[in-house]
């Protein structure tokens, strides 16, 4: 590893299939309960929409660098996903793992919330001036999922 960039880096010291981590993410895409990824925080909702989640290798430098993009994400939301999409590269995982946990929506002691060496903000996008204000109170207010029922 270069150690000039070593400290931007997650290492991880097991081969990783990419596309065992790519058919894991997949799965993973949509509006969904994150709190088996999030840490728990009063008042605040853990419904969130992960509009993307993939893994390139670049086949230079072997270095895997994973996309994740969504609405709005929850306290260490992605550093968790990294974490179970890591176990299910390394084959310690099946693919459906990841979303077997989403579903169970409490956490699980079997994912590993990694280290946040690598974890670069690179973009916030914000919806247009006249739409801000509604889509700030949408992303924190409490959401419920469709079809999620009452009490």
């Amino acid at each position: 590893m270069d150690p000039l960039t070593r400290g931007h880096v997650l290492w991880h010291d097991r081969p990783l299939d990419v596309d065992a981590m790519n058919e894991a993410a997949a799965l993973m895409v949509g509006e969904h309960d994150f709190a088996a990824y999030c840490k728990k925080r009063e008042g605040a909702t853990t419904i969130r929409t992960l509009q993307k989640l993939s893994w390139v290798r670049d086949p230079a430098s072997g270095v895997l660098t994973a996309t994740v993009q969504a609405d709005a994400f929850c306290h260490n939301m992605v550093r968790a996903l990294i974490g179970a999409a890591l176990f299910v590269g390394d084959g310690r995982r099946p693919a459906a793992w990841p979303a077997e946990v989403l579903a169970a929506k409490v956490r699980d002691p079997g994912v590993h919330v990694v280290r946040p060496h690598g974890l670069t903000l690179e973009e916030v996008a914000y919806p247009a001036d006249e739409l801000l204000a509604a889509r700030a109170a949408e992303a924190r207010n409490v959401r419920t999922l469709p079809g999620a029922g009452c009490c």
